[in-house]
């Protein structure tokens, strides 16, 4: 690379560079084409500045949140509607409002919407409209089914000379494609976000009440405890809500935890603080971590990630010391006992934008999240993309024809499933044989579902056969670079862009002919099985079946070799995200600045069993097939992007790797 280029490739703000040479002269929308190219993960700053630069910088700034300005302008017939979004509810403001004017007690009725909540929030609007009373339908989200009833309520019911002046609807929901578009385009839009950023969260929690009332804050008996465990909880509900911005690396699942999680867990301190003479550390523990906050918690790995997150706050040091570290650095640390006016000054002098080590994460980590931003923001652009143009070059139609010819053209013919098993029978003693069966069944599939596809996008393109709806889907997809939706369904998970999974899609039937011609390899390539936890079945049954050792006893145990295993198998296609693979020591390392992934070397499966293992210097370090990482809860507890867990040796204890997120994936989204 070009040195002036690797200067604008590591600048912190390549945004705000010049262009190298000839290029300086690019401006607007095509200097971003460029920043897309080199900088992905500064590409929102980019557009920012080129919005401020040709329409002003109100149109970057959410406006303030002004209940009483969207009343003043609303009427009887508009509903006003919150747009929710995670860790926000904006009811207890609403009723405190309703209060305001007077409308408080029975003059506001509210219902959270669900199964057989409809026909009541009916009634309520029935009798509101004749009374001139308030009705808030919350959660509309979750009655999708009672939409279109709502919608003609509105379009029928609440109409100018059947509805009292007074009243008003109003519906809270989470954005959804059920929501009724009329009913958006006739009511009055609003939305809350959450204080962004670990230092708002912390002050929002500090200057809103119950911490802001003099009466809670000095309550306890034990008034020392009492406010470094407020405080300790209060950075522990602004981490967990503000690692959800660093997508599967924070969270795989991106949980809603909100205030009454936070208020519920106060309680409980103060409960056990005055009424026991020791700190029950075990017990507030189980409360706020299983109960309060793990409640919502429905993976595995996530619950435990948030007790490893809490023992960070829930820990003797923090009772003991006077100032207790909660990173490195000696910026953040749990203020010694002081009064309320101090630790609100002490968050005041926070950095802003928080450093990812405050919440166990690599630096790294913001490469992360400003690339799922910008994701974010281009799949919305694509979202509006026109589907035809105009003058020179190739129109669409063209494109997609001849993509598909070419797929078509190098889209091997189906295994021969008869051939295969002919030639690797079911046998007792090699489970390998089996697997490679299924293999071949699923991967057939897929590949009928593809030529037949391509075959019809063709046809239907020339005129001979109808555009139905499943093939303008296909051709939309091939368009903007997306896996067509009836190819995913048969397939097995990727998150490539459509170039990228055709030709993952090649190289996982080429590996698996290889196989059919030339007998099983020596290493396997594991990413490349449509069913990963088929081939680590297979491994365990024939160790199992070798040795006569029940199957439910035998685990794996992981290392790095390069001869050819007696047992077990060799695996090689992993991605560690998070960390690296240390190759000098033998060990997870921390990520090399900006190598968000780092291959794995090939690795010896040895079975054995469970009770045989020593589980010394460790990290237990989950694989998944996508960097998505969550998928739907299985029978197993586990989701279904879940393949295995891999103890990789390590010189740094397992809190450290867990609250940074490692994991392994068997394939990377490019």
């Amino acid at each position: 690379m070009n040195s002036i280029w690797k200067l604008f490739y590591d600048s912190g703000k390549p945004h705000e560079e010049i262009l190298p040479d000839e290029w300086s002269k690019l401006e607007g929308m095509d200097r971003m084409v460029v920043i897309r190219c080199f900088r992905p993960d500064k590409l929102i700053p980019a557009v920012q500045d080129f919005v401020v630069a040709n329409k002003g910088q109100a149109y970057i700034e959410p406006p303030n949140f002004d209940l009483a300005g969207t009343y003043n302008d609303s009427n009887c017939c508009s509903p006003l509607i919150f747009v929710l979004s995670p860790g926000t509810d904006p009811t207890a403001g609403l009723l405190k409002f309703a209060d305001d004017l007077n409308m408080g007690g029975n003059k506001t009725q509210t219902i959270s919407l669900g199964q057989g909540q409809g026909p009541i929030a009916s009634d309520m609007i029935d009798k509101a409209i004749r009374k001139g009373t308030w009705v808030v339908l919350q959660n509309c989200h979750l009655a999708t089914s009672w939409m279109p009833a709502l919608e003609r309520i509105c379009e029928e019911t609440i109409v100018p000379g059947n509805t009292h002046r007074s009243f008003r609807l109003w519906l809270t929901s989470y954005p959804s494609p059920h929501f009724p578009v009329s009913i958006l385009q006739n009511g009055l839009k609003m939305t809350n976000e959450p204080p962004k950023g670990l230092r708002a969260n912390l002050l929002s929690s500090y200057v809103s009440h119950p911490i802001s009332d003099p009466d809670f804050f000095e309550c306890c008996t034990k008034p020392v405890y009492w406010q470094k465990f407020l405080f300790g909880l209060s950075f522990f509900h602004a981490l967990v809500q503000e690692r959800r911005n660093f997508g599967p690396l924070g969270w795989n699942i991106p949980y809603e935890f909100n205030e009454s999680d936070l208020k519920i867990s106060m309680r409980q301190i103060q409960m056990f603080l005055d009424d026991y003479d020791e700190v029950q550390l075990e017990a507030l523990t189980y409360l706020t971590g299983e109960c309060n906050y793990g409640g919502r918690v429905t993976d595995d790995k996530d619950r435990r990630l948030l007790m490893s997150l809490l023992s960070i706050f829930y820990s003797r040091d923090l009772v003991e010391k006077d100032c207790y570290e909660l990173c490195e650095g000696g910026l953040y640390y749990v203020p010694a006992h002081s009064p309320h006016q101090e630790y609100v000054k002490y968050l005041r002098k926070l950095p802003i934008c928080a450093d990812p080590c405050v919440f166990g994460l690599h630096s790294n980590a913001d490469i992360t999240k400003d690339n799922q931003e910008t994701n974010q923001l281009l799949n919305g652009v694509l979202l509006t993309l026109p589907r035809q143009t105009s003058g020179g070059g190739k129109s669409p139609q063209q494109v997609v024809e001849e993509l598909a010819e070419d797929i078509l053209s190098k889209l091997p013919q189906n295994f021969d499933l008869q051939e295969v098993v002919e030639k690797y029978p079911v046998k007792y003693e090699e489970s390998m044989n089996t697997v490679l069966r299924q293999e071949i069944i699923r991967f057939n599939r897929l590949i009928i579902v593809v030529r037949v596809s391509m075959v019809n996008i063709c046809k239907a393109l020339r005129g001979q056969i109808v555009m139905s709806s499943e093939l303008e889907d296909v051709y939309n997809s091939m368009l903007v670079g997306k896996i067509p939706t009836i190819w995913a369904a048969k397939s097995y998970p990727s998150l490539k862009p459509f170039g990228s999974y055709v030709a993952d899609l090649f190289a996982r039937l080429d590996f698996l002919q290889k196989w059919i011609d030339n007998d099983a390899p020596t290493t396997f390539w594991i990413s490349g099985f449509y069913f990963p936890q088929s081939f680590l079945t297979g491994v365990a049954q024939n160790f199992a079946r070798k040795y006569q050792i029940p199957i439910d006893f035998l685990g794996f145990e992981y290392e790095a070799m390069d001869e050819k295993p007696e047992d077990g198998a060799y695996v090689t296609g992993l991605f560690i995200e998070g960390a690296r693979w240390d190759r000098e020591n033998m060990v997870i390392g921390e990520s090399l600045p900006k190598i968000l992934f780092d291959p794995l070397p090939i690795m010896k499966l040895k079975p054995g069993e469970m009770a045989q293992f020593k589980h010394e210097d460790i990290y237990v370090c989950p694989v998944y097939k996508t960097s998505a990482r969550r998928g739907t809860l299985s029978t197993t507890g586990h989701s279904t992007n879940y393949v295995m867990s891999i103890e990789l040796p390590s010189d740094k204890p397992q809190k450290h790797w867990i609250n940074r997120g490692v994991a392994c994936l068997c394939q990377l989204d490019d």
